[in-house]
């Protein structure tokens, strides 16, 4: 029997070797079905650390104490003291301007105020003083003249008493008296009130007017020299020596830029996440790496349009003690509404939806495991991983070659 199983083998043993390999074949492509093909998979790992979430938005930079210099009328330029860029100091002269015909005008306007002030004068006091000291001669000689047909008057009516003297003397002294006392008063009124209340009011207005002439030739002359009201920088001088000058003209600005405004604007969306105390961070492409801090003071009280945005605008202080940020200068601004310190992070492209929680695709032992987690703060790359991880956990990112990924599916993580 052992010789016939002998033989048979010796005859057939290519055929049973070929069986044998064919069955070793179908038994791998089984398994291999099974567990269906290895997928190429980007991966990055949990980590731990800190996670923001933000607002990032766009933002400009103003002065707080800034100073324009406009000219006051048309002229030209005499002289510029300063270049753009310059310290200056609290009442240091920094442009002129071509004053000769203010300062004519102040002149003229000085001589009208000053007759004005005679004019005012003159109908307070009764007119001028040659007017005055003639009244008061004319006011003497009437005194007498009254004193003297007073005199007359009671001799006459004495005499009259005595028989002495007729009815009509009487009457022609009484008549002399009358006339005497009349023009006594009439000249102590004029001494008190030679003037009507139109003509005072038309002196008075007059020298309002040349007031005003004279306050605004001042007013010229003084903004002809022009001098830095506080210790700053001029960042804009858009004039040159010697150019005409409209009414009006912007001439420099000089702000004190130890201190600026951050005028940030935010979407409308995003307008109910900020909260006072909210930290602030401002970048500027002009100095790369360069980070300036502040707060939120205040919530956007409306919503405005700004181009094609609806935002809110939100001003805060910022600390420019080296005078790096300008005026004008556009930003970039970073509000954060919230930060963890030392927590799980996972890349926000690790963590998918299914229809009731998020999970995540972890890799162990060169195989895909589904697993739920459980989050919290979230930004545009990264989310706080507060259950269903542990640090150094290797999660799936997404397949190289567009296959869907499954729980179990072999992997090769591709860096």
């Amino acid at each position: 029997m052992h010789r016939e199983y002998s033989s048979f083998f010796a005859r057939n043993r290519w055929w049973i070797i070929a069986a044998a390999i064919v069955a070793a074949v179908v038994l791998l492509a089984a398994f291999n079905s099974m567990r269906g093909d290895i997928i190429p998979v980007r991966a990055a790992g949990v980590v731990r650390g800190r996670i923001r979430s933000l607002i990032s938005t766009n933002g400009k930079i103003e002065p707080i104490q800034n100073f324009e210099a406009h000219s006051p009328v048309a002229t030209t330029i005499k002289r510029i003291l300063v270049k753009e860029g310059q310290q200056v100091k609290r009442g240091q002269l920094l442009m002129q301007l071509d004053d000769a015909e203010a300062r004519t005008s102040a002149a003229k306007a000085i001589a009208q105020l000053r007759g004005a002030q005679a004019d005012i004068h003159a109908v307070t006091h009764g007119g001028t003083r040659e007017e005055v000291l003639t009244t008061d001669a004319q006011l003497v000689k009437a005194q007498a003249d009254r004193d003297n047909a007073q005199r007359n008057l009671d001799a006459f009516e004495r005499l009259q008493k005595d028989g002495a003297a007729s009815a009509g003397e009487v009457r022609a002294a009484e008549a002399e008296y009358n006339t005497a006392l009349a023009n006594l008063n009439l000249l102590e009124q004029k001494r008190k009130a030679r003037y009507s209340p139109p003509e005072v009011a038309k002196v008075e207005a007059q020298q309002s007017e040349a007031q005003a002439a004279y306050d605004a030739a001042q007013d010229i002359l003084s903004k002809s020299n022009i001098r830095a009201p506080f210790d700053g920088v001029v960042y804009a001088l858009p004039v040159q020596q010697g150019n005409y000058v409209s009414p009006g003209q912007l001439l420099l600005e000089e702000a004190d830029l130890s201190k600026v405004r951050l005028r940030a604007f935010v979407d409308e969306p995003d307008v109910g996440r900020l909260a006072p105390g909210q930290k602030i961070e401002v970048k500027w492409d002009g100095l790369p790496g360069r980070v300036w801090r502040s707060s939120v003071a205040a919530r956007p009280s409306t919503i405005e349009l700004f181009g094609t945005r609806n935002v809110g605008e939100i001003t805060t202080q910022l600390d420019n003690t080296d005078g790096k940020l300008l005026p004008n200068t556009n930003v970039t601004v970073e509000l954060i509404t919230a930060e963890h310190e030392n927590v799980l992070i996972a890349p926000r492209e690790a963590v998918r939806m299914d229809a009731s929680k998020p999970y995540v695709y972890r890799i162990a032992d060169d195989e895909l495991h589904r697993r739920e987690v459980e989050t919290a703060l979230s930004n545009l790359t990264q989310v706080e991983v507060t259950g269903g991880l542990s640090d150094k956990d290797l999660l799936a990112l997404g397949p190289l070659n567009n296959k869907p990924m499954r729980d179990g599916q072999p992997v090769k993580v591709v860096y």
